[in-house]
């Protein structure tokens, strides 16, 4: 019998992190659910029909939070065979020439430099395990092409996952870690109920967009963790078909 998958999501206390965690856990993987608020993360593993996870409250943007979250995964389970690094944050959509340093530096905080001390710290777990390697699935989404009016933080950050995901795929290939990316667009979260009823377009109207259920996103990141190592999704972008992204602007 195949020895279960471990598979540790951040941001796992909501929206596309739980529905990840929860599309995983279907698929007999034991999940560790990362997160800054122990009672969402709780909710999450309640949801989980029984499936095998743990709970760590985690600061992504602090190193030592991110090694005591590994080193609690390696304690209860001895390895890492997945993470999605998914944690993410944004800042108020104000004008470009009205943001702040501390507002810019919040969301680089959590996106790219959380999504590096996460992904480094499960590389490193990947590259010493036996067997070796491992799947890291970082959350770009469709900002990582284009983005949206009075976004620059949030978009510069995931432009830069991007850059993350190659290196990472680049250097990971002679440990046997793979690394791809998803790119999620309007997917139906609480996150995002503001785009059903209208969001600042290029041009500057506002249009209410369409979205898919969350549900196809958790599906995508679970066939994307269950690919044997030998095969990898690059890239992946899944979005609700109708919303203005290809011709944006």
């Amino acid at each position: 019998m195949d020895q279960k998958k471990i598979a540790v999501v951040t941001g796992a206390g909501t929206g596309i992190g739980r529905n990840a965690a929860l599309a995983l856990a279907k698929r007999n993987f034991a999940v560790v659910l990362a997160g800054r608020n122990l009672q969402t993360l709780n909710e999450t593993a309640s949801l989980a029909g029984g499936a095998e996870t743990l709970a760590v409250s985690t600061d992504v943007t602090n190193p030592d939070s991110v090694a005591q979250l590994f080193e609690k995964t390696k304690s209860a389970f001895g390895r890492v065979d997945v993470l999605f690094n998914n944690a993410g944050t944004s800042a108020p959509p104000v004008p470009f020439e009205q943001l702040t340093a501390e507002e810019w530096n919040a969301v680089v905080a959590v996106n790219l430099t959380g999504a590096f001390l996460v992904a480094q710290a499960a590389y490193r777990v990947m590259k010493d395990q036996t067997p070796q390697g491992g799947r890291i699935i970082n959350n770009g989404s469709i900002s990582a092409h284009v983005p949206r009016p009075n976004s620059a933080p949030y978009t510069a950050t995931k432009h830069a996952i991007t850059g993350l995901t190659k290196s990472l795929s680049l250097d990971g290939r002679k440990y046997n870690i793979a690394c791809g990316q998803i790119d999620i667009g309007n997917a139906a979260t609480s996150m995002v109920n503001k785009i059903s009823t209208g969001v600042v377009q290029a041009n500057g109207s506002l249009l209410a967009e369409p979205t898919m259920s969350v549900d196809h996103v958790g599906e995508a990141i679970a066939y994307m963790a269950g690919l044997p190592l030998e095969t990898n999704v690059q890239f992946m972008t899944v979005m609700a078909t109708a919303m203005p992204y290809i011709g944006r602007g």
